[in-house]
């Protein structure tokens, strides 16, 4: 896959107007700076809704692979995520929380009888010898959950899992059993246990990942094959009822795509009906060498019937916001972009070329921040004038600009990005393992015509920035 295709991501976020065009725009494959500063950190997530607000409660990898936290994200839109807070966290002591143990695939439902939020979660040892779920609760979505237990559900292992909620309220565990297959299992009206001693159904293959969809009483189960961190061809199977009879296992992206890097780990109907035009699926594209650097491809569904298909796409604009004007009642392709060369912008400080074999012309701009005083190499800046926009929201425009770079740290790195003289906004930028990546900023200020400014920089408290390859400004 040629990188330059893979990685034309932009993302412009809605005009602060309600009279303007609202291009929310999500980035598959990006780093994704929420609120706190940092990559968006919700691996394996999935989504709750409550009211009008999406909750991201997923695994927090920056510490790598054993159990560090569950956290929490807020988004009215599905682009700008307000980092909540951890909602379990590694304990000192033994026991499941403790260290060199495995929590992954957090996901919540609410219980409607006992007005708790409910977390199910594979439950494992460092060599995955337990192959459990674990259960805790909360009073509120995103507040301190209270960690019951774990146990082997139906006294069979478990490992990928998901959770499904049905519209008569009763919930399902799904659950990967390795030696008999994929599992759909009835919950106790507590949500807490399971209820009897059977699975609503099973199917006998290999499948993984689970994620469940319900539309106009249709089921949509879909899931992975296994081959390890590594991606593949994604599947999916239908049924008018749980119990079955299921249809056969079909992939829904382009073959041999592998699902466009990524595996599955929920599929969410964030539209207020069932007619299908609102279905995201939820990726994770995993690099196993370096976890914390795994990036979330989201993509829009197509679900007509029983036939499911996805494209991929450098970026889309899901028109979550029930306040969104002009987007209709279904998700949109991206708006035309510009890119600018970053080693093409003026230098400041110690900022200067460097060369950049995977990057566009094979240059970047380098030596971006700095710490220290005065010497050389330090508060480095790049500037790029002359920026074309037809942003129509004036000085309340805010957009996301997409930033190519290289950071060769295993780590992330971190500068500011300012439009027009306002306010600096700190972006994250994870390392990229010598590959060209994205990542994404929130900016304001971009205004109509040529003259605009954009300024990358260090970001307080010193530390190198990545080296910048492109700025691409969408042209809405």
């Amino acid at each position: 896959m040629h990188h330059h295709r893979l990685l034309s991501l932009v993302s412009v976020l809605g005009l602060a107007t309600s009279t303007a065009l609202a291009a929310l725009q999500i980035v598959p494959g990006g780093t994704w700076t929420a609120s706190n500063g940092d990559h968006l950190n919700a691996h394996g997530a999935g989504v709750i809704r409550v009211n009008s607000t999406f909750y991201l409660i997923g695994e927090d990898k920056s510490q790598g692979s054993s159990f560090f936290g569950v956290n929490c994200y807020s988004s009215v839109d599905l682009v700008q995520w307000k980092y909540e807070g951890a909602l379990l966290s590694r304990t000192s002591s033994s026991g499941d929380l403790g260290p060199n143990r495995i929590i992954e695939r957090p996901k919540v439902i609410y219980n409607n009888q006992t007005k708790k939020f409910v977390m199910w979660m594979h439950v494992d040892s460092s060599n995955y010898g337990d192959a459990k779920v674990g259960v805790a609760t909360s009073d509120t979505v995103c507040g301190k959950y209270n960690y019951v237990n774990s146990f082997r559900p139906l006294g069979f292992e478990s490992r990928d899992m998901g959770l499904f909620k049905d519209d008569d309220g009763k919930g399902y565990l799904l659950t990967e059993d390795r030696k008999n297959g994929l599992r759909i299992n009835p919950l106790s009206p507590d949500y807490l246990s399971l209820s009897g001693s059977t699975s609503t159904h099973l199917f006998p293959q290999a499948i993984e990942s689970p994620a469940l969809l319900k539309l106009s009483n249709r089921y949509y189960m879909f899931g992975s094959h296994l081959t390890g961190w590594d991606p593949n061809d994604n599947v999916y199977a239908t049924a008018t009822s749980l119990a079955g009879p299921w249809s056969d296992w079909q992939i829904f992206a382009d073959k041999g795509s592998n699902t466009y890097a990524s595996q599955t780990t929920y599929v969410l109907n964030y539209g207020d009906g069932n007619d299908g035009k609102k279905v995201m699926y939820m990726g994770d594209r995993w690099r196993s060498k370096n976890l914390r650097t795994s990036s979330y491809i989201w993509l829009p569904l197509e679900i007509s019937g029983t036939k499911v298909t996805m494209k991929n796409r450098g970026s889309w604009v899901p028109n979550a916001s029930s306040s969104q004007t002009g987007g209709g009642g279904t998700w949109q392709t991206s708006p035309a972009e510009t890119s600018y060369e970053g080693e093409k912008g003026s230098y400041a400080g110690g900022a200067k070329e460097v060369s950049c074999g995977k990057c566009s012309e094979g240059k970047a701009a380098g030596y971006i921040g700095g710490s220290g005083s005065g010497t050389g190499g330090t508060n480095g800046s790049i500037t790029i004038s002359n920026v074309q926009s037809n942003m129509n929201g004036g000085e309340g425009g805010v957009t996301t600009l997409q930033i190519r770079y290289v950071n060769g740290d295993t780590g992330p790195r971190y500068a500011g990005v300012s439009v027009n003289g306002g306010e600096k906004v700190k972006v994250a930028f994870e390392g990229t393992a010598g590959e060209v990546r994205v990542s994404s900023v929130v900016v304001k200020g971009l205004r109509q015509g040529s003259g605009n400014t954009i300024v990358v920089s260090g970001w307080e408290g010193g530390g190198w920035g990545p080296d910048v390859d492109r700025v691409v400004v969408p042209v809405q």
